[in-house]
């Protein structure tokens, strides 16, 4: 097991938003399973939102641990409100969210209670002493921040002890690696990477464009552009060797490598398949040393293209 702050969570959690949204249709079904399969095999850190499928994945979650409670680690968040404004903070609209979430889960309390982005019209202490009147209320355990900059970490850390955050990570998008994981490591703050396959792309699944469904939300990323497209896949390709050279999948090698970085770092990859959390918890075997790491970081070309739109860059680091 593995400990963010003081919350004990499996080495390796599970991201459950595409079992709802983004990547091609759901199965309710077998992200049921997956989920089951995910606490079988001691991946206790299961992610969610307020905001994915409008709530419809809080539920699906809600229902899937429903009779195994005691054995999850169950995390959410709130704070994304569409535009034009984009995020909210304020307390009113803290303790709402959490009031709905804890509805949609059916759960009497949320682990992990994370600020989903940063609020840049609401001082961060603001939204902190709010969270932590959900922690007194007996609502919450535990507190994070998604996508936050080094500097409000801080700063809500100094108003209550800032447990987990969330930030993407992957070989191909290292932006935390500047400030915010050696501000994590100092604090003693677990480093939770979303995306850690870089959207899958780090699969070598993803090789053509065409074989996205129509309404797949990467389309809209900038990395997936036709434009960028073609050269990301020297990044696929070149994981792939690396992998191959040491018998594992891309992925498995990619989720080591996370595992290695400096402090407490449990890696989210997502999926609602059970054949593909069996393939990332496999990853759990793989040791790297530190001619292996540097060999991945040699290999790796940057990629083409931001990661989000520029009007979801700004939101975050904030």
């Amino acid at each position: 097991m593995t400990l963010l702050g003081r919350l004990e969570v499996g080495p390796l959690g599970l991201g459950c938003m595409g079992m709802s949204q983004s990547y091609g249709p759901g199965d309710d079904v077998e992200s049921t399973a997956t989920i089951h399969r995910a606490l079988d095999l001691g991946v206790t850190l299961l992610d969610t939102a307020d905001v994915y499928a409008e709530g419809a994945n809080e539920e699906l979650v809600g229902r899937a641990v429903a009779d195994r409670r005691d054995r999850v680690v169950l995390a959410t968040k709130f704070g994304f409100t569409g535009p034009p404004d984009w995020v909210r903070g304020d307390a009113d609209h803290v303790q709402r969210s959490c009031e709905a979430s804890l509805k949609r889960l059916n759960v009497d309390h949320i682990d992990l209670y994370y600020q989903h982005r940063v609020d840049p019209k609401v001082p961060i202490e603001d939204t902190i002493a709010a969270m932590a009147k959900l922690v007194d209320q007996g609502k919450v355990r535990y507190l994070g921040l998604s996508e936050p900059a080094a500097a409000t970490i801080r700063r809500a850390h100094a108003i209550h002890p800032i447990t987990a955050v969330q930030s993407e990570w992957s070989l191909w998008t290292r932006d935390v690696e500047a400030e915010v994981a050696p501000t994590c490591t100092e604090l003693g703050i677990g480093l939770v990477p979303f995306s850690p396959l870089g959207n899958g792309f780090l699969t070598g699944s993803v090789t053509s464009l065409a074989k996205l469904d129509p309404d797949d939300a990467r389309h809209g990323l900038p990395r997936f552009t036709p434009t960028n497209f073609d050269h990301n896949l020297t990044i696929a390709t070149a994981l792939r060797t690396l992998a191959t050279d040491r018998d594992v999948t891309p992925a498995q090698l990619a989720l080591a490598w996370l595992r290695h970085q400096a402090g407490t770092v449990v890696p989210i990859p997502g999926t609602k398949r059970r054949r593909y959390l069996d393939e990332n918890v496999g990853s759990l075997a793989l040791t790297l040393t530190a001619a292996d790491l540097a060999a991945i970081d040699a290999a790796m070309p940057p990629p083409a293209g931001d990661r989000y739109t520029a009007e979801f860059l700004r939101l975050s680091y904030t």
